[in-house]
């Protein structure tokens, strides 16, 4: 159980690029960051508008002199100071990930991203060449898969419980943008190509579905999918507000992704299950402590996270313990704590640590793009199977 306890030599000098106060998810970084005690933020270029950047950082408790007008500006000026930034989050808009990503790379900074990482997958094994050769991580928001029970049903996967793989089916959708577009900044560069590449909803939240079934299905591959993708706002056409993949796994599961943001209605949810041939484990973040588990022929049953019933894995991911519920915050600081742990195996050259450490990186990252581009070209093939590659 996590319980505020150091695990690192110490705190991560942690600066931000985006995430100011008009920003969506910068509070989320700094809920996840700061909870342990794991990072210091000193530094950061929160917002396009420099003076409101100042004074969002300042009342922040970052010093005046390191609130900065650009990331060009925080990397010059953070490169030669004795307490310079460790590592800085990246909360920009998709477009920006990648020029930033290189350059705090090239300064010896080390790289937490939002999703999806870059466009291209040939962008992601550029930084992944470059980080190797700088001996720096680069870490990915993949923000629920910090909750305990995700690692639960990967724990029951891998020792066998639920029998052979048969069925993935994974929804996550909402209606927040069932109506036309007016003026919101948001949703503006998110369906725009030139702002938020190939797809919108696909990559904004479908990319999260994706890597959560890798944590809980690495030994399965898929082989061919197939991507059905709609712009029901035609505004926002060539990109989707609606898609549906459907996939064929390397083992002879079969698995199918419902992504949406015009599910009028819907206030947000996701939903996850992974059928065996034994039994069946489903799991919302709409109940985050529960997890359905279904025997064939048996009564359901309902696990509760922190209960000593649970394997290793989700009770080493536990903060709150059985009776008190645990959130979307507690898994972004699971998320910021495990690349914490990474960034300081790396300080201390401990490469075996790192073999066998969990937190999501550039592989994660790279994978979750390889995905989009193969949703992409099934869709503009007119929702054809393609051969993933």
């Amino acid at each position: 159980m996590i319980n505020g306890e150091r695990t690192i030599q110490r705190p991560m000098r942690w600066g931000m690029v985006g995430g100011g106060r008009t920003g969506q998810v910068g509070y989320k970084h700094r809920t996840g960051a700061l909870r342990d005690g794991t990072y210091q933020l000193l530094a950061g270029a929160f917002d396009l508008d420099a003076a409101r950047g100042r004074d969002f950082g300042m009342k922040l408790g970052v010093a005046h002199d390191r609130c900065y007008t650009t990331y060009q500006d925080l990397i010059a000026g953070e490169k030669d100071r004795e307490d310079g930034v460790d590592v800085v989050s990246v909360a920009t808009p998709n477009f920006t990930h990648f020029e930033i990503t290189k350059a705090l790379l090239e300064a010896g900074i080390h790289v937490i991203c939002e999703k999806p990482l870059f466009f291209t997958v040939d962008e992601c094994e550029i930084v992944a060449k470059l980080a190797a050769e700088k001996n720096l991580i680069v870490g990915v928001t993949y923000g629920f898969t910090g909750h305990p029970l995700v690692h639960q049903m990967a724990a029951m996967v891998a020792k066998g419980v639920l029998g052979d793989i048969r069925i993935v089916d994974m929804q996550y959708t909402h209606g927040f943008n069932a109506g036309d577009d007016d003026s919101a900044d948001a949703v503006a560069w998110r369906t725009n190509p030139a702002t938020a590449g190939s797809t919108f909803v696909l990559g904004d939240i479908g990319t999260h579905l994706y890597y959560l079934s890798e944590v809980v299905l690495p030994h399965m591959k898929i082989e061919k999918l197939l991507c059905d993708r709609k712009a029901f706002i035609p505004s926002r056409a060539p990109l989707e507000d609606h898609a549906t993949v459907l996939m064929h796994y390397d083992n002879g599961a079969r698995g199918h992704l419902w992504v949406s943001s015009v599910n009028a209605g819907n206030m947000g949810s996701q939903r996850y299950r992974f059928v065996g041939s034994k039994a069946s484990v489903e799991w919302s973040d709409a109940h985050p402590d529960q997890l359905v588990y279904q025997v064939q022929g048996e009564p359901e049953s309902i696990m509760h996270h922190g209960m000593p019933y649970l394997e290793n894995e989700s009770l080493a991911a536990d903060r709150m313990g059985a009776l008190h519920t645990e959130g979307l915050g507690d898994s972004w600081s699971n998320i910021y704590l495990w690349i914490a742990q990474a960034i300081d195996a790396k300080f201390r050259g401990d490469e075996t640590f790192l073999k066998t450490h969990h937190y999501p990186g550039i592989v994660a990252g790279t994978e979750g793009v390889r995905w989009l581009e193969n949703c992409v070209r099934s869709a503009d093939a007119g929702a054809a199977w393609v051969e993933y590659a």
